[in-house]
């Protein structure tokens, strides 16, 4: 990129997060949170890593969704070498969850093999899930995705969004978060993508099959904010929720110490790339132990959020070695 190139895409970038910052300004008056303070629910990590071998290193990063009257969360498992699989385990109370004792997807494609599958994001559209990875080559990370009927059998679609060539991400992808529902005719993404700075920020793409996917922006579509506690990664957690003032996106955000915590953005409904409000500060950090100590320090990476009556469960991983859950009242209109 010659500077002429860089010094356009400053200037894009910049009056980006001006207009945002407007937009925010006035709908941070008036947006109400759909829910209360989170709180733990368990003291010791609900999933920790067991055993000599898939799942020996670490347990961690779990997508979990409701199916049959259950909880299921397929989670990230690493074995001695670093390798990654997905684990399955599941719940009846969203708490105490019974795991399988085979991993449901192990790297088999080459954009996977010896680096392994990570991070999974699931949504479920008909009687379809749709699941997003990360695929690992130990060269490459590039968002990957899978379909199955059952959570248990899967069905490999490819990368999505490869590295290296995207409108403004230059690097790596990963950190599929589809929209629930359709908006304007399309299904929607948000991703993480790398910019020319070596910063990971968000991006937005689109699709009308959810296989085949376009990056819709020019520019990332919630940038980091220098020394904020988001001013080295901005990475989609669960799959948003549609509510009526917006698209609700937990997303997790990490500073130049790459201490990670979750916070929460609020997108237009009927514009997915408009953003009408973000958080000033995180709204989770690591306390525990666990959550401190771990593969990676200070680690809350929140990729699960379901409904259990009138509270929503987050969960996350912990230090990239475990799982943990919170929760939080659900507050009414």
């Amino acid at each position: 990129m010659n500077t002429l190139q860089r010094r356009r895409n400053t200037i894009r970038l910049s009056a980006l997060i001006l207009a945002t910052g407007a937009v925010c300004a006035l709908f941070a008056a008036e947006y109400r949170l759909p829910f209360g303070p989170w709180q733990r629910l368990s003291k010791e990590p609900i999933l920790a890593p067991q055993g000599t071998g898939w799942e020996s290193a670490g347990t961690f990063n779990p997508a979990v969704i409701e199916h049959e009257g259950k909880y299921v969360m397929l989670y990230r498992a690493q074995d001695e070498h670093g390798t990654s699989r997905l684990g399955y385990a599941e719940s009846t109370d969203g708490i105490h969850f019974a795991r399988r004792p085979e991993p449901v997807l192990s790297p088999e494609a080459e954009y996977e093999r010896g680096g392994g599958v990570e991070d999974p994001r699931l949504v479920q559209f008909g009687d379809t899930f749709y699941l997003t990875y990360t695929g690992y080559n130990t060269k490459d990370a590039q968002l990957c995705l899978a379909t199955s009927r059952d959570l248990v059998h899967w069905d490999r679609k490819g990368v999505i969004l490869p590295a290296y060539k995207g409108n403004w991400n230059t690097g790596w992808t990963k950190s599929g978060a589809i929209v629930p529902e359709k908006i304007d005719g399309k299904f929607w993404m948000y991703f993480l993508g790398t910019s020319p700075d070596k910063n990971d920020q968000m991006g937005l793409a689109y699709s009308n099959d959810l296989v085949h996917w376009t990056e819709a922006t020019q520019a990332p579509v919630l940038p980091r904010r220098p020394g904020q506690f988001d001013s080295r990664v901005v990475e989609p957690g669960p799959p948003p929720t549609v509510t009526p003032d917006g698209i609700l996106l937990i997303y997790n955000g990490a500073d130049e110490k790459l201490v990670y915590r979750p916070a929460i953005a609020v997108f237009d409904r009927h514009d997915p790339r408009k953003v009408l409000y973000r958080s000033d500060q995180p709204i989770f950090s690591p306390e525990r132990e666990w959550e401190k100590v771990g593969q990676v320090p200070n680690v809350v990476f929140v990729e699960g959020m379901v409904r259990r009556g009138n509270r929503y469960l987050f969960y996350y991983g912990g230090a990239d070695k475990y799982v943990g859950v919170a929760d939080a009242p659900i507050r009414m209109p």
